[in-house]
């Protein structure tokens, strides 16, 4: 039974009944203004993930440089999990990865604004642009010197 404005009430059961219809090839009566939105967003929210997971890195690896005497397996263990997400989400959506250096610069403040939160150091301490190349920020064995 399709329920009308169910949109509007309930989402999770929308995309439910959006999936049964679509399975059955019932087309016509798919909520296609919807549907398209939904789609739409689906993609913003891929390329907000890959920003917010490095944000995260970029954080962690400014720690890691800049408090090399503070260095802990918990951070090794965020650089490597945010590392691995990324990849993952890439692997899922390989047409982000020309995405990646723009989502890069735009992570890069707050992931300064992380680091000198949880360190206590300035901003003004760590550099105003990305310091780190692409390939090294996807690579596990990669860490940045001290400063």
């Amino acid at each position: 039974m399709i329920i009308p404005n169910l949109y509007e009430h309930d989402i999770h059961a929308w995309t439910q009944q959006t999936a049964d219809l679509l399975r059955q090839r019932r087309f016509q009566e798919l909520d296609i203004e919807h549907l398209v939105e939904e789609l739409e967003t689906m993609g913003r929210r891929d390329r907000q993930e890959l920003v917010s997971r490095l944000k995260i890195l970029l954080g962690h690896l400014l720690k890691w440089q800049y408090q090399p005497t503070h260095r802990s397996s918990s951070w090794r263990g965020s650089i490597l999990e945010q590392r691995l997400r990324i990849r993952d989400l890439l692997e899922d959506c390989p047409s982000l990865k020309p995405f990646l250096a723009e989502a890069a610069t735009a992570a890069y403040g707050d992931g300064v604004k992380l680091a000198s939160k949880e360190t206590g150091l300035p901003l003004a301490q760590f550099p105003e642009t990305l310091p780190y190349a692409l390939d090294p920020l996807q690579d596990d064995d990669w860490w940045p010197e001290g400063a």
